[in-house]
């Protein structure tokens, strides 16, 4: 299994992309790596390693640059050096934690759409009370959607929870702000009809306050109310952590109760932490081109890069042309 990552990408890069790739280089015996960027910069923190080949670029794609200039211009950049690997087949799938608008230009502009897709969505695995995540797409690849543009995102989705997440029949909801069958806009209600008829496991509508109670195994909707809700979840997680801190070192008390709560209290910020599900896939492309969050520590790298190497291995993009095609035959 061949990765090709961007290892100037995101706010701790080059140090905690390049710990990442180690660790994961250490647990997946099958997994061999192409680590792009500059050479002098990653070099500290690197270590030779048999199936590590560290491939140096003059260019950065940085986090302000503007999206599809940088992918036009910026040709010795490590983000466009992993999207060529994936397009010419010297590598399975890619990732980075760089500039999220230009990993999608130039997934687009490179790596290109699976025959039938008319729009990629980003997709990624949030937490839920009981620990099992729930797939979610798209959260921000397109603003707005077109009802057969949410079918096609509720198929890949359907795909991607079975192969990926081992899910038998996964359950497919639409975000919606009711769960009866004739509520929301134009957009859902007409999604909602066409969703009845596709060949997945349509469970209906479902609403947002019920999503982290595992409600649904994939949620659909346009990238404009999922990135809201994305953002809302993640401002959410972080404030709860932040008062819980607070509360517990309020006094002498408290601090002793979170000394026994400790190990409690590290497994409920695992549970809220998306990270350790790995990044955002973009589904609809030729090949699997996996977005870490721009904060990624070494762990969220790793989980990144093990989702990255299942859909690779699985043929997530294979599977999900071959049932695109066969949905418009029918």
């Amino acid at each position: 299994m061949k990765l090709a990552i961007d290892g100037m990408g995101g706010d701790n890069a080059p140090k905690a992309i390049v710990e990442g790739v180690l660790l994961a280089l250490e647990d997946f015996p099958n997994l061999e790596v192409q680590l792009y960027g500059k050479q002098q910069e990653m070099q500290p923190f690197l270590k030779e390693h048999a199936r590590l080949e560290v491939i140096h670029c003059e260019e950065v794609v940085e986090a302000e640059d503007d999206p599809a200039r940088a992918v036009r211009r910026k040709k010795d950049s490590s983000m466009t050096k992993i999207l060529e690997a994936v397009t010419d087949l010297r590598a399975d799938a890619c990732l980075s934690a760089g500039n999220t608008g230009a990993l999608m230009a130039g997934g687009l502009f490179k790596v290109g759409r699976i025959e039938g897709i008319a729009r990629p969505a980003l997709a990624t695995t949030l937490p839920t009370i009981d620990g099992q995540g729930f797939l979610m797409l798209d959260l921000g690849a397109n603003a707005d959607a077109k009802p057969e543009n949410i079918v096609q995102y509720a198929i890949m989705g359907y795909i991607y929870a079975k192969k990926v997440r081992g899910i038998d029949n996964p359950r497919v909801g639409l975000l919606n702000i009711g769960t009866e069958d004739k509520k929301g806009n134009d957009l859902t209600k007409q999604a909602f009809t066409l969703l009845k008829e596709a060949d997945i496991n349509f469970i209906g509508n479902v609403e947002s306050r019920d999503l982290l109670d595992n409600v649904a195994d994939v949620v659909v909707t346009d990238g404009f109310t999922g990135n809201m809700v994305l953002k809302t979840i993640e401002g959410t997680a972080g404030a709860m952590m932040s008062m819980l801190k607070e509360a517990f070192m309020a006094s002498a008390k408290t601090k002793i109760g979170a000394v026994l709560m400790k190990t409690e209290l590290k497994k409920l910020k695992g549970k809220l932490d998306y990270s350790e599900h790995g990044g955002a896939a973009l589904f609809g492309l030729k090949a699997p081109v996996i977005k870490a969050h721009g904060s990624s520590n070494a762990r969220a790298i790793y989980s990144a890069i093990r989702q990255a190497s299942i859909m690779a291995e699985h043929n997530v993009t294979k599977d999900i042309a071959e049932t695109i095609a066969q949905s418009q035959e029918q």
